[in-house]
């Protein structure tokens, strides 16, 4: 690790809330994402020890989430991870991952988009 990185570590270090208060902070932004997208056409079950969270579009479309994840992007403007690049033999469940360390006022943004979906 370079200099830099190391000063600045070692000053986050200093804070015990910086990293003991990280597990309650995510779990607000996961109960945030999922408050506001419980009306959608999605299906989730709540993510645990991550800031990640994994939402099936089963009921919404038939398409490879590949094909999907790159439609989200292209004709609505938000993000996702298809999970099958994950899987050896590329298994496509109908599931994306969508990352939920954002500002509110961003995940307020995006769950407008994924209910209108």
């Amino acid at each position: 690790m370079h200099h830099p990185s190391q000063v600045a570590l070692a000053a986050y270090l200093k804070k015990p809330n910086n990293y003991l208060e990280l597990s309650e902070f995510y779990q607000q932004k996961r109960d945030l994402f999922l408050d506001l997208i419980k009306d959608s056409n999605f299906k989730f079950v709540p993510s645990q020890g991550t800031y990640f969270q994994n939402l099936s579009y089963s009921n919404i479309s038939d398409e490879k989430d590949v094909d999907f994840a790159k439609r989200l992007v292209t004709e609505f403007g938000i993000a996702s991870i298809p999970l099958s690049v994950f899987n050896v033999n590329n298994q496509d469940d109908k599931m994306l991952r969508f990352c939920f360390a954002k500002t509110d006022e961003t995940l307020k943004q995006a769950t407008e988009i994924l209910n209108r979906i």
